[in-house]
């Protein structure tokens, strides 16, 4: 059965059966690597994606049950340049291996959208379902604040 999805403002139709992860929708359908594959069980965060604006685990995610337009760490950003928030995880050099860090961003994109000054507390709140095997989350915590002050100024 065909579906047709809106992923990162550009419309898509896939023909696969509506039990199939939107993470492998996006990966292996439509071609957006960004978002990985880490642990399939929504508990490390590496396959955050947005549905309407909401973090969720794309893993853990049916294509039959997406809701709305899904935004990646593909479309965060313009095609000619970063959002304010992946300048601010360059600036803080956030990254090791990188592998969590698109699930990372769309995170704390989804906080920042919820809540633009968000204290050490609430960043630590948000992010905690977010694993960083590098332990970056000095770094990350950072970032955030600094690209929320950026934000609000």
């Amino acid at each position: 059965m065909a579906t047709t999805l809106t992923i990162n403002g550009k419309s898509h139709d896939v023909d696969l059966p509506e039990d199939v992860p939107l993470l492998w929708v996006l990966r292996d359908e439509i071609g957006l690597t960004g978002t990985k594959f880490g642990c399939g069980v929504a508990a490390c965060g590496a396959c955050t994606v947005h549905i309407d604006g909401q973090a969720v685990r794309s893993c853990q995610v049916s294509l039959g049950d997406v809701w709305g337009d899904v935004t990646t760490i593909e479309g965060l950003g313009t095609p000619d340049a970063m959002s304010v928030l992946q300048q601010a995880w360059v600036e803080h050099q956030v990254a090791q291996c990188g592998y969590c860090q698109s699930g990372q961003i769309m995170q704390a994109a989804s906080l920042l959208e919820q809540n633009p000054n968000p204290s050490d507390t609430d960043i630590d709140d948000a992010m905690q379902g977010n694993l960083c095997r590098c332990g970056t989350y000095p770094r990350i915590r950072a970032a955030i604040r600094s690209a929320a002050a950026k934000m609000e100024g």
